[in-house]
């Protein structure tokens, strides 16, 4: 008996919260097919249904082009946050030289400092070289690594036995051929759900496409426009809740691809919840 209650309990969180999760996307997708007159109304069922709300977001707004300028946004972001995060990750996990518990604190506590701290010289810098208005100032810093993303791929290969990179070495390896062919194709789940953070991250973000890009609208992504779209047509919420359904499916539809990867990279790292 005790074990049945717990087991309808179990199951009964996971309903209420499957319910919390997706009751605002499933009204978000209804919203999108009503009328314009029943969208202002209570009703929740649509009495009629308008794919074409669709249509008319992509001829009032430059939707392609901003979906092209958030996938070079996101795309790039991550492949340079990639390119400096892993070999980082791997001197920190791996290598023992004099200053690595020094070089982790300081990653720690980049990790801790609110990224408007340095918003204002980071501006007049890039305002200094001409590439505000560009993409390029949310681009060019990944570069030089992401803390969180350092910690978490340091978190991951910590979990790497030390014997495999021993034989490695033993058989003529360097560091960089060690990483290359022992500890990348064993990081790969810790490497994609980190780059999956970093592509949602950049996919949603607001903030840093306002800041550099809002004076030249041909580089606007796609929350940006959405914001814009937002605002000159804040009475029709039907096209609102479509332009919303186009900015959040493809960011769903990589999740799922990517689930099982992401699912395990998180769960070995460590970070949960």
């Amino acid at each position: 008996m005790k074990s049945r209650l717990v087991w309808i309990a179990q199951h009964s969180i996971g309903i209420a919260l499957t319910i919390m999760f997706m009751g605002p996307v499933v009204f978000i997708v209804l919203t999108s097919l009503m009328s314009g007159e029943q969208a202002l109304t209570a009703n929740f069922w649509p009495t009629s249904w308008h794919p074409e709300n669709y249509v008319e977001v992509f001829q009032r707004t430059p939707m392609p082009r901003y979906l092209l300028n958030t996938i070079l946004y996101a795309g790039g972001a991550t492949g340079a946050m990639l390119l400096a995060s892993v070999p980082t990750a791997y001197a920190l996990a791996k290598i023992k030289f004099k200053g690595r518990t020094t070089m982790f604190l300081a990653v720690i506590c980049m990790m801790m400092l609110p990224p408007q701290v340095v918003t204002v010289p980071l501006y007049l810098m890039w305002a200094k070289v001409g590439l505000t208005g560009t993409l390029w100032p949310l681009i060019i810093p990944m570069l030089l690594g992401d803390a969180f993303s350092i910690f978490l791929l340091r978190q991951f290969l910590l979990t790497i036995p030390d014997e495999y990179l021993d034989a490695a070495r033993v058989d003529g390896c360097g560091e960089w051929k060690t990483l290359l062919r022992v500890v990348l194709p064993m990081a790969k789940p810790g490497i994609a759900a980190t780059a999956m953070f970093q592509f949602f991250y950049a996919w949603n973000d607001y903030y840093g496409p306002l800041l550099y890009t809002s004076e030249n609208e041909s580089n606007w992504t796609l929350s940006l426009g959405l914001a814009s779209f937002r605002s000159l047509h804040h009475v029709e919420w039907n096209l609102v809740m479509a332009a919303t359904v186009l900015v959040m499916a493809p960011v769903i539809l990589v999740f799922f691809l990517a689930q099982k990867a992401f699912v395990e990279g998180v769960t070995l790292t460590g970070v949960k919840g």
